[in-house]
C-alpha cells in the first residue's frame, strides 16, 4: 500500500524507496504527478488518460518481467532443477 508515514514519504521523495511499501508509494506519486500534468483535477481526467496510465504500468511490468525476472528464473531452474518434470511442459 502507498500509505506510508509522512516521515517515510519525505525520505522516499528525497532518496528513493527501500521497501515494497515505499516502492508502491513512489509509483503512486509518479502516477499522481502525471495525472496532474495532464488534467487540472480528477474530475477533468479522461478514461483515455487513465487507460494510457494503466498501459504504461503494464508495459513497464512486462518489460521488467522479460528482462529481469525471466533470466533470474532460468538461472534458478538450472541451479535447482525443473519442478514440472515434463508435466505440462514439452
Amino acid at each position: 500500500m502507498p500509505y506510508i508515514s509522512h516521515v517515510a514519504r519525505q525520505t522516499v521523495d528525497a532518496h528513493g524507496p527501500t521497501t515494497p511499501g515505499e516502492l508502491n508509494y513512489a509509483i503512486t506519486r509518479l502516477l499522481v504527478k502525471y495525472a496532474s500534468y495532464a488534467h487540472a483535477s480528477i474530475e477533468d481526467i479522461s478514461y483515455m488518460t487513465l487507460n494510457d496510465m494503466l498501459g504504461a504500468l503494464e508495459g513497464a511490468k512486462l518489460e521488467f518481467y522479460r528482462r529481469i525476472v525471466v533470466p533470474f528464473e532460468e538461472q534458478k531452474l538450472k541451479a535447482n532443477g525443473d519442478v514440472y518434470d515434463g508435466i505440462l511442459v514439452g
